[in-house]
């Protein structure tokens, strides 16, 4: 009797021993199930990856979607996972730049915060830059080449409206100079020379206001000579109030049919700015020198923006013929109506360097 009371024992004891062991084992393998499908991926560890969440995507689609990209291993794990941590509906839609072999944690941080990717490449291109200036700029960002953007520059051909108007003078150093509207621009990487430039285009169309037409009429100016202005007060001019009134002299000038004597026009000659002009500068033979020709050059100098356009357009009417730096750090200038005059300013501004 014992030992069946004894056997039965052992055979209970034995049964629950198992049974716990079987138990722990499938808690364990469980466990372990969780724990490796919420593993970094290790397959192709490093390699960057560009997903697409759309709007609206639930949890679980999202978490497909970095499956498929092998990003993570179980898609239903990281969406119970996301619900746990309080991120299952935080999860942003867009484009995002994900690296295998992140964490999950890692990747519900980056959507979460709406840290998306950018295929595009922002450059500002600031008012008063030559085309030189812009395509260097260009380069630098990894946009352009710089050499196939200057040639586009002058031998692509353009669609827009205001290309139309551009001479066909060869003594012009670049043919588009002074239509690539200065702006802060967001390219596409991959973009091409001649589709940026269409879109620098595109801008200045968009800025170039049809009032204007009817007072360069009135100014017999055509829109061609208006940017060339332009151009020059806008390398020429620091002070904003003043724009109007330095435009109003060269109409003044150009009216006494006497040289605009711009020292930016000597400048544009040169690959880089000089620090002083000389006055072997000023006896260069080109039809871009102000000093030796009167009128306006061929074309502009730079890329005017906005401001500096609508002062030609709308420049001071008054009888000022010269002008000069007051030298004082304010970038504002001495103007004059007479050659004396001018001498005397001339004075007071080298006074204001010592």
């Amino acid at each position: 009797m014992r030992n069946q009371k004894g056997s039965v024992v052992r055979k209970t004891i034995t049964f629950a021993f198992t049974t716990l062991l079987l138990f722990a084992l499938v808690i364990g393998g469980i466990y372990y199930y969780i724990w490796n499908g919420l593993q970094p991926v290790k397959e192709e560890k490093g390699k960057k990856k560009v997903v697409e969440i759309p709007p609206n995507s639930s949890v679980g689609r999202i978490g497909k979607i970095l499956e498929e990209n092998n990003l993570i291993k179980d898609a239903h794990l990281f969406s119970l996972y996301a619900k746990i941590k309080g991120k299952g509906s935080d999860l942003k839609a867009g484009k995002y730049q994900l690296t295998v072999g992140q964490s999950i944690d890692e990747l519900l941080v980056k959507m979460s915060n709406g840290d998306v990717y950018k295929d595009t490449i922002t450059v500002t291109i600031p008012e008063g830059f030559t085309v030189e200036q812009i395509a260097a700029r260009l380069s630098e960002k990894g946009l352009v080449k710089k050499d196939a953007f200057l040639r586009e520059v002058n031998q692509g051909k353009f669609a827009q409206e205001i290309v139309k108007g551009i001479p066909a003078d060869k003594r012009m150093k670049y043919r588009l100079e002074g239509y690539l509207f200065p702006d802060t621009y967001e390219f596409k990487k991959g973009i091409t020379e001649h589709e940026i430039i269409g879109r620098m285009l595109d801008r200045f169309e968009e800025v170039w206001n049809e009032e204007w037409e009817d007072k360069l009429k009135q100014r017999n100016l055509s829109k061609h000579q208006a940017i060339t202005l332009a151009s020059i007060v806008e390398r020429e001019v620091r002070a904003e109030n003043e724009r109007k009134k330095v435009a109003g002299v060269y109409f003044n000038r150009l009216a006494k049919q006497m040289p605009l004597q711009a020292d930016a026009t000597i400048q544009y000659l040169f690959d880089k700015q000089k620090e002083r002009i000389t006055y072997s500068d000023l006896k260069m033979d080109n039809p871009y020198n102000t000093y030796k020709v009167k009128g306006l050059p061929p074309g502009p100098i730079a890329n005017p923006g906005e401001a500096a356009l609508d002062a030609v357009v709308n420049a001071e009417k008054h009888n000022y013929l010269f002008y000069v730096t007051k030298k004082d750090g304010t970038g504002q200038h001495y103007f004059a109506t007479t050659y004396e005059e001018h001498l005397r300013n001339i004075d007071k501004s080298k006074a204001n360097q010592k």
